[in-house]
C-alpha cells in the first residue's frame, strides 16, 4: 500500500508509473467519488507525453488521448446491465495504455492480465492506493515500483 498527501503527489505518482507502461497494458482504477481516479490518470497521461487537458470521461464512456502510446480513459460507470458489445476488447489489445474506472461494471470483459489499483480516500484526506498484480508483466512492475 502507499499513501499519498497530494493531488500532486498522486500524478507524479501516475507519471512515474506510465514510464512502466507498454502497449496493451491494461489498468483498472477503483475508488468512490472524489477518490482520485482521474487525478491520477492526469499523471499517467503526462508520462505517456500527452498535453491535452484529460478529465472524466463520464458521459463519453471512453475518451483517447495521443502520447507515445495511445490512452484510452474508460468510465463504465454508467455502463451497469449493458449486454450489447462495444467493441473494448478491441481497444484492451490495442497498441495503447487503456485506464478503466469503475471496472464493476465491465468486470465480465475486462482481460485476465492487469493492474487493479484500489483507491482509498482517508478521513484526513490523504489516498492510499492498493495494487493487484494479474500476470507476470505487471508483478514485475509491481516489484520494479517497489509497491
Amino acid at each position: 500500500m502507499v499513501t499519498f498527501h497530494s493531488e500532486q503527489d498522486m500524478i507524479n505518482f501516475g507519471e512515474k508509473l506510465a514510464s512502466h507502461l507498454f502497449p496493451g497494458s491494461v489498468l483498472t482504477l477503483e475508488g468512490e467519488l472524489g477518490a482520485g481516479k482521474t487525478t491520477f490518470t492526469k499523471g499517467i497521461g503526462r508520462g505517456l507525453g500527452i498535453s491535452k487537458v484529460i478529465n472524466s470521461p463520464t458521459f463519453t464512456i471512453v475518451k483517447v488521448y495521443q502520447g507515445r502510446l495511445p490512452l484510452y480513459h474508460f468510465d463504465a460507470y454508467r455502463l451497469e446491465g449493458q449486454n450489447e458489445e462495444l467493441g473494448f476488447e478491441e481497444m484492451f489489445e490495442d497498441e495503447g495504455v487503456c485506464v478503466i474506472e469503475w471496472p464493476i461494471f465491465i468486470q465480465d470483459i475486462l482481460p485476465q492480465e492487469r493492474l487493479d489499483i484500489h483507491i482509498i480516500k482517508n478521513e484526513d484526506e490523504t489516498r492510499s492506493f492498493l495494487f493487484e498484480a494479474h500476470g507476470e508483466v505487471y508483478e514485475e512492475i509491481t516489484k520494479e515500483m517497489a509497491l
